[in-house]
């Protein structure tokens, strides 16, 4: 089965094919961050704007790109949540007429789902069950996956995701939009024993994280010390992925299962891929992510979620559905 994938649920449009026999055949991105960058953030209605001017030239490029024909599509899958609705009902109007148009059924993706998936797409794939972090813009989860759509939350950010503490507080260091990667770039200059920053949730039980009072002891300590921005970046960075690193041991421990995946835009920092790549094996167990262009919101991961779908006969009906909330675990078994 060939699957044509579209990812429109921010501010990137990602395009791609795969095939289950043959793998990811072509991809494609066009990311927004220069038409987002003098306003500090993302703006919705620009990001959907673009979305309608981009998502079809990309997909006649990556069908060239392939060699395919539209008539080879046995169907179409979309990010129809979570994300910003306006951009998530350019993908899903666009994604759902082209599969009406081209008589191929069409099925509305998960965005984490696709993310939490994206490491199937390497060569060394895990085998279920495994313990999912997913760090992605506004979440932060730890799931035990017994099998796709087979979803227990285990943990989940009560108010600031990690993502969204990294754009936050490079902010307040003006470092620009997107902040996470320049915080990361900066904290690699940064003196690591200067400062110490707390390990939110750390000393309670439970599975939780929250990432709001790091931003703000943080900005606390940028205003004591104006001119250390790049020991507080790496004493703000240490923090988060020591967190994240202390609660994914927890969840092997807990669960007692031996392998992890990391998902989402921030899996691509490296010293979080370093810190849990020491801790699982430490613990005897494995650790597993996607390439970097793969982190990110992408085509590909909504291809393959897709296919798995489709090939085990879900699809949507004629109705453009999206859904700006969309907690994962309604998602049923395939």
């Amino acid at each position: 089965m060939l699957v044509l994938g579209i990812e429109t649920s921010c501010d990137e449009t990602g395009i791609a094919l795969y095939d289950g026999d043959r793998g990811l055949l072509a991809h494609a991105l066009h990311t927004q961050v220069a038409l987002h960058a003098e306003y500090g953030g993302v703006v919705p209605e620009l990001a959907s704007r673009d979305h309608v001017q981009k998502t079809l030239p990309l997909v006649h490029h990556v069908l060239g790109e392939a060699g395919v024909a539209k008539t080879d599509i046995d169907g179409v899958a979309y990010t129809a949540g979570p994300g910003l609705l306006g951009a998530l009902l350019v993908g899903s109007a666009i994604g759902r007429s082209l599969a009406w148009a081209w008589n191929v059924p069409a099925v509305g993706v998960h965005h984490m789902e696709g993310h939490l998936l994206a490491p199937m797409l390497e060569d060394n794939p895990p085998a279920f069950p495994f313990i999912a972090l997913l760090v992605s813009g506004g979440h932060t989860q730890l799931v035990q996956v017994d099998g796709i759509g087979q979803y227990r939350m285990l943990g989940e950010s009560l108010d600031d995701a990690a993502g969204e503490a990294f754009d936050k507080t490079a902010k307040l260091l003006d470092l620009g939009y997107p902040g996470g990667p320049a915080l990361a770039k900066l904290a690699t200059e940064g003196d690591p024993t200067r400062f110490n920053f707390p390990r939110p949730m750390v000393d309670r039980p439970g599975l939780d994280f929250s990432f709001s009072g790091l931003k703000t002891f943080a900005l606390n300590t940028f205003h004591e010390h104006p001119e250390a921005r790049a020991d507080i970046a790496r004493a703000f960075e240490d923090a988060v992925v020591d967190t994240l690193a202390i609660k994914c041991r927890r969840a092997l421990r807990e669960t007692g299962l031996t392998r992890l995946i990391i998902a989402g835009g921030v899996s691509a920092n490296t010293r979080l891929r370093t810190q849990l790549e020491s801790m699982v094996a430490k613990e005897g167990a494995g650790v597993f992510y996607a390439r970097p262009e793969f982190c990110t919101d992408n085509g590909a991961m909504i291809a393959y979620a897709g296919h798995q779908r489709l090939a085990h006969g879900e699809q949507e009906s004629v109705a453009i559905k999206a859904r700006a909330r969309w907690p994962m675990e309604t998602l049923t078994a395939v």
